[in-house]
């Protein structure tokens, strides 16, 4: 039953991102959450997912996140996705350059017993985002 609880936490998070719905983040993750691969300047809890995702989606309005595999034991997800999204808005400092992007990550997210997200590990492919924007040297 936890795995199914996780999942469905895990997929609120991800809509919360899509949609753009940040303040749902608040049901789903723990105030103490910690991001072992976190933005610059990403502090811990909801705050801090709501604060790098805003970002990601003022760049890429029409984000998505498609999850292509995912794994899961009682207290943890692991699953791989591919992110697609226009880059409408600034990035990084970065002004808008009108292209599309698609690129890969992996993460892994731990949940405790209340079915909140308490710890994530992940990498996405942001060189490979970079240079389709041309914004990274090959």
């Amino acid at each position: 039953m936890a795995q199914q609880a996780n999942i469905a936490a895990q997929t609120a998070f991800a809509e919360a991102v899509v949609t753009g719905n940040l303040d749902a983040l608040d049901e789903v993750v723990a105030p103490n959450s910690v991001d072992h691969d976190p933005a610059p300047g990403q502090t811990q809890g909801p705050d801090g997912y709501k604060a790098m995702f805003s970002e990601l989606r003022t760049a890429f309005p029409d984000l998505r996140v498609e999850v292509e595999h995912l794994m899961a034991t009682d207290d943890e997800l692991a699953f791989a996705y591919t992110i697609t999204g226009t880059h409408l808005g600034p990035l990084m400092g970065q002004p808008a350059t009108g292209k599309k992007v698609s690129y890969r990550g992996m993460q892994i997210s731990r949940f405790d017993s209340d079915g909140k997200l308490v710890e994530r590990w992940g990498s996405s492919d942001e060189l490979g985002m970079l240079r389709q924007l041309d914004l990274a040297e090959v």
